[in-house]
């Protein structure tokens, strides 16, 4: 049996949950589903310009994990951009910074009052 996953820290949530190409309809589209941690890892990473160290270090979690959810992260937004894909992000094991409430898994968790 597998260990349960450690929560990720996470700063905030996203300004908009779902993106898709413009001028489709989401009922015709496909959809991926990006994790609020890998939204959170990307941000780090290409937003914020850390190294992994430092951006594994601010979610809590090991240097190889993050770097594991962070390719996660980019190969489905790759899919998405590629493919014509719907992203939804939700769901994950995370934790608000500075709050100490952990979120659920699943699709149907926290919603969003503000954004990052």
């Amino acid at each position: 049996m597998p260990r349960p996953r450690k929560p990720r820290f996470v700063q905030g949530g996203p300004m908009a949950n779902v993106f898709k190409p413009r001028g489709v309809s989401a009922r015709s589209l496909e959809e991926v589903v990006l994790p609020v941690e890998g939204l959170e890892a990307l941000r780090l990473t290409d937003l914020e310009r850390l190294d992994q160290e430092s951006a594994a270090a601010r979610m809590n979690v090991s240097r190889q994990t993050y770097g594991r959810v962070l390719a996660e992260a980019r190969a489905i937004v790759a899919e998405a951009l590629v493919m014509g894909k719907m992203i939804r992000i939700e769901g994950g094991v995370y934790t608000l910074q500075g709050i100490g409430r952990s979120m659920g898994r699943g699709r149907h968790g926290h919603r969003w009052r503000g954004g990052f």
